[in-house]
């Protein structure tokens, strides 16, 4: 089982940025999107800070966000990296089974993925993420390099939004 620590806030701003995206596509009626919480249970609290300092995840989760645009079943998983890849690491195997089966459903998966370091977001479909994780199964390259990033998913943020949905919309035109 998994234990949750201080590293596991890693990317939280990242996702206050998607969270404030989600309530503004809810509140325009374009999107209906979810954080999916992933289940802990504590087991030491700072009593002084009200914080949880160790914690074991109940179960896997599945993805971070789940929901529908204009009829349409979305899932994604939210990544961020300093690094000038994506580490193959970062994304677990249940992960990737939920999204396959998601799309055998007729839904859309996908990351974000946000390149700290160069303060660039991206969208990556679960195409080009099934192919380097099958690559690195058999042995090859362990992590998603910043060029299989297409410049057309460069997700830009305007007024502490992601307008992710662009990027959703693109790819569904080449599908």
């Amino acid at each position: 089982m998994g234990y949750w620590n201080s590293r596991g806030l890693r990317g939280s701003g990242f996702e206050d940025l998607i969270n404030f995206s989600n309530d503004i596509y809810r509140q325009k009626n374009i999107a209906l999107i979810q954080k999916i919480p992933t289940p802990i249970t504590p087991i030491e609290v700072d009593n002084k800070k009200h914080t949880i300092t160790l914690a074991y995840f109940e179960k896997q989760s599945t993805v971070d966000y789940i929901g529908a645009v204009q009829g349409i079943p979305i899932c994604f998983d939210a990544k961020e990296t300093a690094k000038k890849h994506l580490p193959i690491q970062n994304i677990h195997s249940h992960q990737l089974e939920f999204m396959e089966d998601f799309i055998k459903q007729q839904g859309v998966a996908f990351l974000l993925v946000n390149f700290s370091s160069l303060n660039e977001i991206y969208f990556l479909p679960f195409e080009v993420l099934k192919e380097y994780w099958e690559n690195a199964l058999n042995g090859g390259r362990k992590s998603i390099p910043y060029d299989a990033f297409e410049k057309k998913y460069k997700l830009n943020t305007k007024n502490g939004t992601i307008n992710y949905l662009e990027a959703v919309n693109e790819y569904l035109k080449t599908r």
